[in-house]
Formats: structure tokens, C-alpha cells, sequence
């Protein structure tokens, strides 16, 4: 059984490891140039790839940048059950 902070250390990580592989599928080696030509905050994009907390609302920003939808950004890569209560 997975712990609850451990589940949700795991998701977050998921979630970095899927915008960095999704980036690269848009043709860019490097967040930073990723980040400046969709007009987010550099710094920002970067935790969210390190696999840091973020907002839903700049989830959303994001996977508009890399034209994508809710439902097809979590398709792939987060299949971990949720811990039990």
C-alpha cells in the first residue's frame, strides 16, 4: 500500500516527467526555450518539470502551450492506484 504523501510525491512526479516528455515531442531540448515562446514564467515552467506543486489553473496554461487536452495529458503515465483511507 502506498502512503498518501508518498502517492502524492509519485503523481507529481509522474506529472514532471510527462510535461518534460511532451515538450521534447514539440521540438524543444530545453524547458527554458519551451517557457519563452509559449509566454510562461521560465522559473515557474522549470519546477513543474522538477516535479514541484502547482496550481490547476497553470496546469491548464500549460497544456494549452503544448496543445493538449486534460484527458489526453493524463492518458499516459499515471496509473498508480490511490492509497487507501
Amino acid at each position: 500500500m502506498v502512503k498518501e504523501d508518498d502517492y502524492i510525491n509519485i503523481q507529481l512526479q509522474n506529472l514532471a516527467n510527462r510535461l518534460r516528455e511532451l515538450r521534447s515531442k514539440k521540438g524543444y531540448s530545453n524547458y527554458e526555450q519551451f517557457a519563452f515562446d509559449n509566454e510562461l514564467p521560465r522559473a515557474q515552467y522549470g519546477r513543474y518539470e522538477k516535479g514541484q506543486d502547482l496550481r490547476f489553473s497553470s496546469l491548464l496554461k500549460v497544456l494549452r502551450a503544448l496543445d493538449i487536452s486534460l484527458e489526453e495529458f493524463f492518458k499516459e503515465g499515471f496509473d498508480i492506484k490511490t492509497p487507501s483511507k
